[in-house]
């Protein structure tokens, strides 16, 4: 049987939410949480398989863009909110979808989809690859005192709680897409992602860094947890800045505010230098290391020609793509661009060869090709073109994107 996939009307949007936050064991929104989260949901994006009457199974997608090495900025399908309710799981509802998504993303023009991975065991069969990562911390503030020479970073002040939300988002768009594997925010995911936590009263912490050039990072915390009056936890939920000096002022602010003895994130850069920063870099303990961004390029064609490349003699690699077949060949790496030149099994002989997932896993810079050939994701039938391809496809930066959805 073929499952039927419909688009929902938007009468159909609040069942799709509640089945999506059962199968992940949370309970229905309210009507006043309801009227943030329905803002982001896009018309004419949210699938749904029926069973009788019943709605048991949906996902969705948000129109966003993507910065691919180079600096090019792509139209991204931010796919989020999939869920098969549980008695009708494993029986290929979630498959039917995740190809019905992929020829309604390529046919929007999308050339690539990006999700985050409730199980890191489903997406790869459907070509999405791990194209980012990211840490989790717990950083000591009582022994984070900074290391002479470290950076200052300019001056930081504190919001008002209603100015969070829209200075936050006015400051990220000054510097949102300089960094490989960022992405942009619309106004609706301000208010979904933090409203309703600021509306709670909760205890927010909202700054802002001023550097020379003006405002150019900000953070928002939230008091999570206390062992007494003076020894309270601080989870920072977003911490963005433009350069080193933006993130060790903010650093800086954070791990100083009265009554604070822990600071705890998740997914932070792999790079972020926070230890390089401490007199006691044993202050910052890497608690956890997570996958971030999941990637499919949907149209691998136009998304190997987007992207920039270092200087290297031409590689040959065979992509293969049984999900979306014209995405199939051999492409040409070579002068800083890909092309297109041959089908497989064609007269134009492969040096490398990988599947959609496996070239998502390059295509940000976070895995470099001799990686994937030692450990199987791709195939060498010319041994000397790793060298070539690891040249080809270094970035300067290591891809984070720092947004969740």
């Amino acid at each position: 049987m073929n499952p039927d996939v419909r688009v929902l009307d938007a009468d159909q949007l609040r069942s799709a939410h509640m089945l999506f936050a059962a199968t992940i064991h949370r309970g229905p929104v309210d009507d006043q949480r309801w009227s943030h989260t329905a803002t982001t949901y896009s018309p004419g994006r949210t699938l749904g398989i029926h069973h009788g009457s019943a709605l048991v199974a949906t996902a969705t997608s948000i129109p966003s863009k993507l910065v691919v090495p180079g600096g090019a900025v792509l139209p991204m399908a931010a796919v989020t909110r999939v869920g098969v309710r549980a008695d009708h799981t494993r029986s290929g509802l979630l498959t039917a979808m995740m190809r019905t998504q992929l020829d309604d993303v390529a046919a929007r023009g999308e050339p690539v989809a990006t999700l985050r991975a409730s199980e890191a065991r489903i997406y790869g069969r459907f070509g999405y690859g791990v194209a980012t990562r990211g840490r989790d911390l717990t950083v000591n503030a009582e022994r984070a005192s900074w290391r002479p020479g470290a950076p200052l970073g300019g001056s930081v002040r504190l919001l008002d709680r209603d100015e969070i939300l829209p200075t936050m988002r006015d400051v990220y768009e000054t510097f949102a897409l300089n960094r490989v594997g960022s992405i942009t925010r619309p106004d609706r995911w301000w208010q979904s992602m933090f409203g309703h936590r600021i509306d709670d009263r909760e205890p927010a912490l909202g700054v802002v860094h001023t550097g020379s050039g003006g405002d150019d990072g900000f953070a928002i915390a939230f008091r999570t947890s206390a062992t007494g009056f003076a020894e309270q936890t601080l989870e920072i939920a977003d911490l963005q800045a433009a350069d080193v000096q933006a993130t060790a002022g903010l650093w800086r602010f954070l791990l100083g505010v009265d009554l604070i003895t822990s600071v705890r994130t998740e997914l932070r850069p792999l790079d972020e230098p926070l230890e390089l920063l401490l007199g006691d870099p044993r202050a910052c303990v890497v608690t956890g290391q997570h996958d971030e961004t999941w990637l499919r390029l949907v149209d691998v064609p136009a998304a190997l020609a987007a992207r920039s490349y270092g200087p290297a003699d031409p590689v040959l690699l065979a992509v293969h793509d049984p999900l979306l077949e014209k995405n199939a060949g051999v492409y040409r790496i070579a002068d800083g661009s890909a092309e297109f030149v041959g089908p497989l099994g064609g007269p134009v002989a492969p040096e490398l060869e990988c599947d959609a997932a496996a070239l998502a896993m390059a295509y940000l810079g976070d895995r470099t090709p001799s990686q994937l050939v030692a450990t199987g994701w791709w195939s060498a039938p010319d041994p000397g073109a790793v060298r070539r391809a690891d040249a080809a496809f270094a970035t300067a930066e290591v891809p984070w994107c720092g947004t969740y959805f």
